[in-house]
């Protein structure tokens, strides 16, 4: 089992800046690809980036390119997503995930979740 705790969430004018944290616990950390998701309210969970077990790869969903970067520090058992030039559209509560395959985009592929932070941008 891997226990998973997001933190680092909460409120953000739009065009502020926020790093959100997994920290992760149980099982070797080293051994699973890292990823985030979010789910605004009436929408379905989406895929926003994924880091290798290893930190040198990472991919991050087309449309927050250039804005949020992912990156794990595999020392502290933990995933950072940082996010910049923050919008309204990007509240959601933002979930981490931890799975067997690098570069996985579906959230059926993650195996273990954590219980989510909530990030919400205002005007």
């Amino acid at each position: 089992q891997v226990q998973l705790v997001e933190s680092g969430g909460g409120l953000v004018q739009a065009g502020g800046s926020l790093r959100i944290s997994c920290a992760a616990s149980g099982r070797t950390f080293e051994n699973y690809a890292m990823a985030w998701f979010r789910q605004a309210p009436g929408k379905e969970r989406e895929f926003v980036a994924t880091v290798a077990w290893h930190g040198r790869i990472t991919y991050v969903a087309e449309f927050m390119k250039g804005r949020f970067t992912i990156s794990r520090d595999n020392a502290k058992s933990t995933v950072y997503l940082q996010m910049n030039s923050l919008e309204p559209v990007d509240t959601a509560v933002y979930y981490c995930a931890a799975g067997r395959v690098d570069g996985a985009r579906n959230q059926h592929e993650y195996d273990y979740w954590g219980q989510g932070t909530q990030v919400t941008v205002s005007l």
